[in-house]
This record gives structure tokens, C-alpha cells and sequence, in this order.
């Protein structure tokens, strides 16, 4: 979702919150009325709008204002949205490429990270133990929170019992940008060991681009085929990207 700016018609000292470079206040000095101000409306168009109300660059500077208290938090949102997109980029990007940002250190880069956990058990905890194919929206929500914005590929498998209800959700592969090693083998006996009566599987694409790849389709083909030696039923396998998702079993390719 893109941001755009709103028109603020404030004293002249609030146009130094436009400055790219974040204002940081000494300990032990009064934070400036402009920044407290600030601060205070945007809490109370939150309070009073929610945040439909509000653009991302201001939720995320309400945010921020948790963990920077006495700096300018508005350049470090312009900045963040600038360098990773949106909202979901941001708390996805590794704490590395987060402290490339100018007013972002360790504590800012710790906080996002603890809010995309919190954001992914969320998502994980609208299908679990509940009937996931009534679910679908929730488990594809679930699937892009936890993959779709990561820089490396990996291979998930959601375990489901006889009435299709989520038991558990494993990462069983991870790999590089563009491969990650996958074992039917080691699928079908974690599900033995869970008695799973039925799998989903997960994985992203770092490109952004879901279009399953030969090699994607020929590998789920063998995971189907060791499914069925034990009447373990294949449900689906999705793969998530940045500009969406793919369904196997909605292509035809199961």
C-alpha cells in the first residue's frame, strides 16, 4: 500500500519534521513542543479514527515513538517505507539491511523483528486446530505473513487430522535465493509421526513471481506419490511470492 503525505497547518517549526535527517534530543533535555505536539495529535487521530485513519508512514511513526522517545520519528518512517516499500517489507527486512537506514539501530531493528512475530503467530493462530479448507483466506494470509517478504526460499508443511483441522506447521526446508532441498521421504515421515491424515505445502519465492517452476511441479509430484502410498492425502501446495499466490491444486498441476 503506498503513503502519501497530508497537509499539516502548524507553526513553522514543524516543517523540520519533513527533514530527512531525524532530530535527536539530549537526555535530560525537554523534548520541543513541535515533536511533543506532534506526537499527541497523532495519537489522538488514532484514538478517535483508528487506523483506517491514518497512512503508514503515521502508524509507523506511532510506532516508533515507543522506542525512540526523544527523537523525530517521522524522517525514519519516510525513510523505512522508501527503502523496503510498505509495512510488510519493513518488518520482514533482516536486521541488517534494517540498520542501513539512517535513525535505525539495533533497539529499532529488534522491536520490528518482535512485531513481525507477533503479527505471524496472529495469522498462525486463526488456523490453528481449526477446519483449514473452510479457512482458506486465513491459511493464505497465515502463508504470506510467515513467507512471502523473505530473501531466502523455504519449504513449509502444514499437517492436518482427519477433519482437516491444523496440528502443525513446520519449516522442513530452507535454503538459498532461488532453491531450497526438499525430502518426500522426510515429509511423509513427519507426518507418520504426527498421525496427519492429510498435508499442505508452503513455499516462497524470493523472486515475487508465485508461477510454479519444472522443478517445483516434478518434486511435488513425488511428494504426491509417496502421500499415496500411505493414504496420506495431498491437499494443496501453495507458493507465495511478493505479487501473490499460486495454487496447485486450483492450476490443475494436483
Amino acid at each position: 500500500m503506498k503513503t502519501s503525505d497530508t497537509e499539516f497547518s502548524d507553526i513553522a517549526q514543524l516543517s523540520l519534521l519533513q527533514e530527512a535527517t531525524p532530530v535527536q534530543i539530549a537526555s535530560g533535555k525537554r523534548v520541543p513542543s513541535y515533536i511533543a505536539d506532534h506526537r499527541k495529535r497523532l495519537r489522538a487521530r488514532f484514538d478517535a479514527g483508528g487506523p483506517e485513519a491514518m497512512p503508514d508512514y503515521e502508524l509507523l511513526e506511532l510506532f516508533l515513538f515507543h522506542v525512540l522517545p526523544r527523537v523525530d520519528t517521522k524522517p525514519i518512517a519516510h525513510e523505512l517505507l522508501a527503502a523496503f516499500n510498505d509495512l510488510t517489507g519493513i518488518v520482514a527486512a533482516a536486521p541488517q539491511d534494517l540498520a542501513k537506514v539512517k535513525g535505525v539501530g539495533p533497539a529499532v531493528a529488534r522491536e520490528l523483528k518482535v512485531l513481525e512475530a507477533i503479527a505471524q503467530r496472529v495469522a498462525r493462530s486463526r488456523v490453528l486446530n481449526r477446519e483449514v479448507i473452510s479457512s482458506w483466506d486465513a491459511v493464505i494470509q497465515y502463508c504470506r505473513s510467515a513467507m512471502a517478504n523473505r530473501s531466502d526460499e523455504q519449504f513449509r508443511v502444514l499437517f492436518l487430522d482427519r477433519k482437516n483441522c491444523l496440528i502443525m506447521d513446520e519449516l522442513l526446508g530452507q535454503g538459498t535465493v532461488d532453491h531450497v532441498p526438499v525430502y518426500p521421504r522426510e515429509i511423509v515421515k513427519r507426518a507418520l509421526e504426527l498421525s496427519a491424515s492429510a498435508l499442505i505445502l508452503v513455499h516462497n519465492h524470493p523472486s515475487g513471481d508465485p508461477t510454479p517452476s519444472p522443478e517445483d511441479i516434478a518434486m511435488t509430484q513425488k511428494i504426491s506419490d509417496a502421500c499415496a502410498t500411505l493414504s496420506i492425502t495431498l491437499h494443496d501446495h501453495i507458493i507465495v511470492g511478493q505479487h501473490g499466490e499460486t495454487s496447485f491444486r486450483t492450476e490443475g498441476l494436483l
